[in-house]
């Protein structure tokens, strides 16, 4: 479940509770509308502990060393000489 559906479980979890006056026999639906709510929220902070973790921290770049071992025959300072 992503971020969106956390946000429509606690929004229908809030119109659930605070919005509705409907009594259904055996169903307390201010209780439901709480579960949706907690849950909703669980949801939420699992889904930005995942993201926090996946994303991507580019390493500062290594400096160039110049190796003389490793320059070809004649070729020196990028000029030839």
């Amino acid at each position: 479940m992503g971020l969106g559906g956390c946000i429509i479980l606690i929004a229908v979890g809030a119109i659930l509770t605070f919005a509705t006056d409907w009594d259904m026999q055996g169903v307390n639906l201010d209780l439901v509308g709480v579960i949706f709510m907690i849950v909703g929220l669980i949801g939420v902070t699992v889904f930005s502990s995942i993201y926090r973790r996946r994303r991507v921290v580019v390493p500062p770049t290594t400096p160039v060393v110049d190796d003389p071992a490793a320059r070809r025959d004649g070729y020196h300072g990028g000029y030839g000489v």
